[in-house]
């Protein structure tokens, strides 16, 4: 076929989904540690449900509309790096194919080539080798050599053909997944995706293993909320306007202007932002009806949802107050939740290795914290990216990212805090450079053998990992975080070693941990925390 319709596209994403969720145990395990917390297949997974789940009643007849509303749930629904990437790609494919109802070779040629350009201009420093390169030199190569009049099967073959020979060529440009055997789990996801439109096009039997869920709601018990009580939290009020061009610029159309307006009628907790010609809004107030006449002023709701958040407080007996500064952390374990907590943290977003969050949990934990500037521990290498992402398009308050990549940076971060920073641009760098001496030690299992910056791991052995490098292993869990902790090159100039001991750990191996501490290290001083966290034995940090 020379084009494809809104119906075919549909039907490639939803084969798209189904292949990625076939191969996802694939993908995940290919990681360049070999520790139980593979989550890339996951977490590519749960993006692309975040955009099925906003097509799958689709019934009309553009291309662009139904990218659109693909690339929209997919960045809200966006897990990991990974995730965030392919969210992004999509969101630059949506712009290739705006306005288009019947998308040939030459359209999705333009939408390729804007996927490479969102997608490359998400990551601060890109790195070649990853999801980043496969998509890219895929899409030159086939843009390069298909036609434009060329059948749309003959385009998403070469740059499926292309995609998987470039996959296999990650494994020679980054040292770190040659050395480990393995290519890069990213562009892994990504070839999966493409290889299910390819065969969905060519008639080839997708195997059915994927469900979209549904949109999250919220039951609530309409008892609480009587003809004697009194509305005092207003109503939660979100929709989706499609601008329309008989009444804006479509194209020029600021969606801050709905903001001043919102804020004008006393509306709190206000999100707004404009994907293409849809402007997803989301604010707390006494008076929606006067929301809708504004909002109608510019275009037409898609979806309208209004919950009397009386109804919510009175069944959560809590709300967060309203204050100047909070601290959204991600944390697993109850332990750590606790800590964090205690140390100032106003919203814990639950995830971390193994269950990173999205970027609509970390807007949820925006709205729930409803301060004017919000301070975001992502405390996962992995979730920083998300965390950055899901700071763009909330416009709800002045968000900074401190860009801690494991718990217990998060741990020391929450104690350099200072809410009442006057500067907290300066401040977060000042934070972010302290982090720099922090020492994080994490101890977990190896689930195959490996071979890691020289070291040979066999599968149940114990390691001691410390940001990319492999410290030291053993075949128990103690010493090899005893092992690790020697192997730091600073040790002499630390002074305090906290340990936050993992679900796994027993009563005799905390207290044979414990005293080994004490016999080896007696410069050091010793704090244990119960942290609760799955995979991980000890999280170890030396300051």
């Amino acid at each position: 076929m020379n084009f494809i319709d809104a119906s075919t596209l549909k039907s490639m994403l939803i084969a798209g989904a189904n292949e990625l969720s076939a191969n996802v145990k694939i993908v995940n395990e290919l990681n360049v540690f070999p520790v139980p917390d593979g989550d890339t297949g996951f977490n590519m997974l749960k993006t692309v449900e975040g955009g099925i789940i906003k097509i799958k009643d689709y019934e009309g007849d553009s291309v662009g509309e139904l990218m659109s509303a693909f690339a929209s749930g997919s960045l809200l629904g966006a897990r990991g790096n990974s995730g965030v990437i392919l969210s992004q790609m999509f969101k630059g494919m949506s712009n290739g194919l705006q306005g288009v109802q019947y998308a040939t070779v030459a359209h999705l040629k333009n939408a390729f080539n804007e996927g490479v350009k969102c997608s490359y201009s998400a990551v601060q420093n890109p790195v070649e080798g990853t999801i980043l390169t496969v998509f890219r030199m895929a899409t030159e190569y086939t843009c390069a050599n298909v036609s434009d009049d060329a059948p749309v099967e003959e385009f998403i073959k070469v740059h499926v053909e292309e995609a998987s020979k470039v996959l296999v060529q990650t494994k020679e440009m980054l040292p770190v997944l040659k050395e480990s055997d393995v290519v890069d789990s990213g562009g892994a996801g990504y070839v999966y995706v493409a290889d299910g439109w390819l065969k969905m096009l060519t008639g080839e039997e997708v195997a059915v293993t994927f469900d979209a869920g549904e949109e999250e709601t919220t039951s609530v018990d309409l008892s609480l909320f009587t003809s004697d009580s009194v509305l005092t939290y207003g109503y939660c009020t979100e929709f989706l306007l499609r601008l329309q061009k008989s009444k804006v610029d479509v194209d020029n159309f600021d969606e801050k202007v709905i903001v001043s307006e919102l804020e004008a009628l006393g509306g709190d907790s206000i999100v707004a932002f404009k994907t293409e010609d849809i402007v997803k809004i989301h604010v707390h107030i006494k008076t929606p009806g006067e929301v809708l006449n504004v909002c109608q002023r510019y275009g037409e709701f898609l979806t309208l949802k209004i919950e009397n958040m009386t109804l919510q407080h009175n069944e959560t007996k809590k709300k967060t107050p309203s204050k100047s500064v909070g601290v959204v952390a991600v944390a697993s374990g109850d332990g750590f939740k606790e800590i964090f907590s205690d140390l100032g943290a106003d919203v814990i977003v639950d995830g971390g290795q193994t269950s990173n969050p999205s970027t609509q949990d970390f807007i949820s934990a925006f709205d729930e914290v409803n301060a004017k500037t919000i301070l975001v521990l992502p405390n996962n290498s992995n979730v920083i990216l998300t965390a950055m992402q899901s700071a763009k398009m909330y416009e709800g308050a002045n968000i900074f990212v401190i860009n801690t990549k494991t718990l217990q940076q998060g741990y020391v971060a929450l104690s350099l805090i200072n809410t009442g920073a006057e500067d907290f641009e300066t401040h977060v760098s000042e934070i972010e450079e302290m982090l720099l001496d922090v020492v994080g030690i994490d101890v977990t299992y190896a689930v195959r053998n490996a071979t890691v910056d020289g070291k040979s791991v066999k599968q149940g052995d114990f390691m001691g990992i410390s940001g990319k490098s492999l410290l030291a292993t053993a075949h128990n869990k103690v010493t090899a975080g005893i092992k690790a902790i020697k192997e730091v090159d600073s040790l002499d100039e630390k002074e305090l070693l906290t340990v936050f001991i993992g679900a796994d750990v027993t009563d005799e191996e905390r207290e044979a941990f414990e005293e080994q501490v004490a016999s080896e290290f007696p410069d050091l001083e010793y704090c244990p925390y119960d942290g609760g966290q799955d995979v991980y034995s000890f999280l170890i940090c030396l300051e």
